[in-house]
């Protein structure tokens, strides 16, 4: 007998209608999928976003939420525009899809991303 999980299914190819939508190539794309797969709470939060377009947050890793992400992201991205460059990932679904790997990332190596984000905002969080 063979079991498939159609929401993981359907996940994976709104996973590729987003990344198409926002210019992120397959890498990309399956780099994120792999994450998402390995990490069930992540995945969790990535199956609410695709129902309700929004984050959950009800995750939290040494004290950081998806949300707190997004805004390093969104403040990452607004720092470039302000030196004149028009970044594609100042797109609210590219920065979703980023904040998404950026979490896997951050579990992966908790101290270089909380310095990274403690030096962008100049404080502890």
């Amino acid at each position: 007998m063979i079991i498939y999980d159609a929401r993981r299914i359907k996940a994976y190819e709104y996973l590729g209608t987003l990344c198409e939508y926002c210019g992120k190539d397959d890498e990309f794309k399956e780099g994120l999928w792999e994450e998402l797969i390995l990490d069930v709470e992540l995945m969790g939060e990535f199956m609410y976003y695709l129902d309700n377009h929004s984050i959950l947050d009800s995750m939290r890793f040494k004290g950081y939420s998806l949300t707190d992400l997004y805004f390093f992201n969104m403040r990452r991205a607004e720092v470039r525009q302000d030196i004149g460059k028009n970044y594609a990932d100042s797109d609210k679904e590219a920065m979703v899809l980023d904040t998404f790997r950026l979490m896997a990332a951050f579990k992966r190596d908790p101290e270089k991303y909380i310095k990274k984000i403690n030096d962008s905002l100049g404080m502890d969080m």
